[in-house]
């Protein structure tokens, strides 16, 4: 297995594929996907396209569907939800269908979708991933944040450090052979620093992180504590067709 860690999805290699791609937008898609699944949505559908959600949505009974939009952190007018995590109760999203679109983590999963296998990561579910990596030992694994319109997110590249850093522990542990030997590209080493410098304060990462700053002055404070919390939710969003993710 080798990992490799991409900050944006535009740093992906335009003509490659991996075996297994794990999208990551902490703040706020994945951990958002991660906790629907959680509280029984029946499955999360990813938009890049705020027009093509409603569209797709359209088709689905009001009572079987969620529509969640969100732009610069903030609610699209005429969605039923925004990109909060804290909205997806069991008694808000249980038996629906989540159908999602967000300035950033949708556009990642678009860009990774045709990968033999898609997760989708988060602090709040690193455990999960962890624990189907090593399940499943895909030759190639990429890591790959959603950043901020293309630039690089401080809390996506030390999620992918803390699943780096746990998965490395574990391999080694368990096959005996050398961490490096997971390490497929100088951003892992990067990613695994960060975390290692941050993994008792990450809360505080956030708060350091320009979209964390952004979210602060949308009152987002919740949020901020919710995504920060690490290993909280044993669940595993995985692609069962092109942009649909169901709970493994």
């Amino acid at each position: 297995m080798k990992l490799f860690v991409f900050h944006t999805p535009e740093l992906t290699p335009a003509n490659d594929v991996p075996d297994c791609a794990i999208a990551i937008d902490v703040l706020r898609a994945t951990t958002t996907i991660a906790a629907a699944l959680d509280a029984g949505a029946e499955a999360v559908q990813v938009f890049s396209s705020i027009d093509e959600l409603m569209q797709v949505s359209d088709r689905w009974e009001p009572a079987k569907r969620l529509r969640a939009g969100e732009r610069g952190g903030a609610k699209v007018d005429g969605c039923d939800l925004g990109n909060s995590p804290l909205d997806c109760t069991p008694d808000r999203v249980g038996g629906r269908r989540l159908f999602i679109s967000t300035t950033n983590g949708t556009r990642c999963l678009e860009r990774v979708r045709s990968a033999s296998a898609v997760i989708t990561a988060a602090l709040v579910n690193r455990a999960a991933v962890v624990d189907y990596l090593l399940n499943q030992r895909p030759e190639t694994v990429w890591l790959v944040g959603s950043g901020w319109e293309g630039s690089f997110s401080l809390e996506d590249t030390v999620c992918a450090g803390a699943i780096a850093h746990s998965l490395s522990e574990q391999f080694t542990r368990e096959s005996g052979q050398h961490p490096d030997d997971l390490i497929g590209n100088d951003e892992v080493v990067s990613a695994i620093a960060l975390y290692t410098q941050w993994r008792d304060r990450l809360l505080g990462l956030m708060h350091q992180a320009s979209h964390g700053k952004r979210l602060l002055r949308l009152e987002g404070q919740d949020d901020l504590k919710y995504c920060a919390q690490i290993d909280s939710l044993n669940v595993l969003p995985i692609q069962r067709e092109p942009g649909v993710l169901v709970k493994h």
